[in-house]
């Protein structure tokens, strides 16, 4: 039968359905977080509420590497697809703590389906030397969503349920494209005789290290944009300023991603991540110093995004170079989980930050997890030898 589209069409498909997904989750945060906010509801509650998304995501994981395996990729980005427009339209519906947090929950599970099918299927079928290059295009699509995502917040002055609604238009109109797509299979599986368990096992000791930098880039995201915009609000920070703060850190990411990634392909993926690590966390660093000045804050975010907005695609880059191909979606499972992981903790211990920490700014909270993960992967040993384990 001949194929409906090129391969070309079908990468252009695959970055457009994750661009629009970074667009719904770079507007939910903190879309929802000043919602709540401005209803008197606590931060450390509201930094929990965040966390239904990547519950959802983790709830999932688990159970995703069969079905992919068994249908194919089409299918679960289909119902991955749908389950979020739905979701994000009964937003308005009715405002609760409690409904929300289920909304979040199955945007979470219906996002991880889109995101491990899209990303297994890049990572699975581009050429070595395009590797991080395609990696880059995959995590730039995402970046320049989440970068979009905030600017739509301040709809909500003119009516509570708009940005939920055009969230979930635009999202459509993405997912109506995967029709035209032919489904394909994932290759070079893990024999069905390896379990689960040891697979699992087997690719997180060989590629641990890789998995550092998505938490980190979860933790960023989830607390920066949940979290972040209640301490600006108790900072005097207008709405409007907050949103361009964190749009600033999403574009500077955009701005970076593709020059890493074929920078990474030439210099190596180690040696990248340490420096955009430490200048990362320097940049938060320096904000925290100055951040009473919205203008110190918007280039220092813009900084540390250049710095750091790379960071899951870079990772799933670093994966790829470590792990044999058999064990590639059990890799990417763990990326995104390892991103679940940050996101899930970054609004919760970003909210007990808030409400217990006195005089330290929330940035330098953010410098020093950065600085720690640097650290780690700097003394990381790959084992010389991965295609043979496992």
């Amino acid at each position: 039968m001949k194929r409906q589209i090129t391969d070309k069409q079908r990468f252009f498909i695959l970055v457009l359905i994750v661009s629009i997904s970074g667009f719904s989750q770079g507007m939910l945060l903190p879309l929802i977080s000043i919602i709540f906010e401005q209803d008197g509801l606590s931060a450390t509650l509201n930094g929990l509420s965040a966390t239904g998304l990547y519950i959802g995501t983790l709830l999932v994981s688990p159970f995703m590497e069969a079905p992919l395996r068994r249908w194919g990729y089409k299918p679960i980005i289909l119902v991955g697809g749908l389950l979020v427009i739905i979701s994000l339209a009964l937003f308005p519906l009715w405002k609760s703590v409690l409904f929300w947090f289920f909304l979040r929950l199955a945007i979470g599970i219906g996002d991880h389906a889109l995101h491990f099918s899209t990303q297994t299927w890049i990572t699975s079928t581009s050429p070595k030397d395009r590797l991080g290059k395609n990696i880059a295009l995959y995590g730039l699509s995402f970046g320049l969503g989440f970068a979009i995502g905030p600017l739509f917040v301040p709809l909500v002055n003119i009516s509570e349920g708009l940005p939920f609604i055009l969230s979930s238009v635009l999202c459509l109109i993405a997912w109506s494209f995967v029709f035209f797509l032919s489904n394909d299979f994932p290759e070079g599986f893990a024999s069905q005789q390896t379990s689960s368990a040891r697979r699992f096992r087997t690719a997180f000791l060989i590629a641990w290290a890789a998995f550092l930098p998505p938490l980190s880039y979860g933790f960023l995201e989830s607390s920066l944009h949940a979290i972040f915009p209640v301490y600006s609000l108790r900072q005097d920070i207008p709405v409007a300023s907050v949103s361009v703060i964190l749009a600033a850190f999403s574009i500077g990411g955009v701005v970076s991603q593709l020059p890493l990634g074929m920078l990474s392909d030439r210099f190596g993926r180690k040696p990248m991540l340490i420096i955009l690590l430490a200048g990362g966390a320097t940049a938060f660093f320096v904000g925290g110093l100055f951040e009473q000045f919205v203008w110190a804050l918007v280039i220092s975010f813009f900084i540390a995004g250049l710095f750091v907005g790379s960071m899951f695609s870079l990772g799933i880059a670093y994966m790829t170079d470590l792990t044999p191909k058999s064990l590639l979606p059990t890799g990417n499972l763990l990326c995104g989980i390892a991103f679940s992981m940050g996101s899930l903790t970054g609004p919760f211990f970003g909210g007990l930050f808030l409400q217990f920490s006195s005089g330290i700014s929330f940035l330098w909270m953010v410098s020093a997890l950065l600085l720690v993960i640097c650290i780690s992967i700097a003394l990381y040993r790959p084992q010389q030898d991965p295609a043979h384990v496992g």
